[in-house]
């Protein structure tokens, strides 16, 4: 199999395990979710602290996330890049998700993404894990209303 095949199997698998990552999403499912993750994966959130380090500490995140959802999480990826080395990779994108909060306030945002992947034990999992979004300076808020 040439790199270039290889490159291609890898990138279809990195997508499979997106596209099961939204249906996990949708689903609340936490184990779905969890299975992205490296044990050591670090991961800058929109949410504070400043990190979460180690994929325990990253999973009680997911679990806040869900409990604060009523019913599904809408997820959507857009502009996904995926870049395939021989063991590590990373992806980018622009992501949107909606839904009803439990407090009845329907939320329908937009952040950016990105991972970075590695290849351990012939899997690939998400080893670094970046949400943001944008922020204005000048009043020292989160500008949650920018769509692309």
């Amino acid at each position: 199999m040439t790199v270039e095949e290889h490159k291609k199997n890898d990138e279809a698998a990195i997508q499979g395990l997106l596209d099961d990552c939204i249906r996990s999403l949708h689903d609340k499912n936490i184990e779905g979710i969890m299975s992205l993750y490296a044990q050591e994966v670090v991961s800058f959130d929109i949410v504070p602290p400043l990190r979460y380090v180690g994929a325990d500490a990253f999973r009680n995140v997911w679990e806040e996330v869900f409990s604060s959802f009523q019913g599904p999480i809408g997820y959507e990826m857009h502009d996904l890049s995926i870049t395939v080395g021989d063991d590590v990779a990373f992806t980018h994108s622009l992501n949107r998700i909606s839904g009803t909060m439990n407090t009845g306030q329907k939320t329908d945002l937009w952040l950016r993404w990105t991972a970075c992947w590695r290849l351990i034990n012939g899997k690939w999992l998400i080893v670094h894990h970046q949400n943001s979004v944008p922020v204005d300076l000048e009043h020292g808020k989160a500008v949650l209303s920018l769509k692309p």
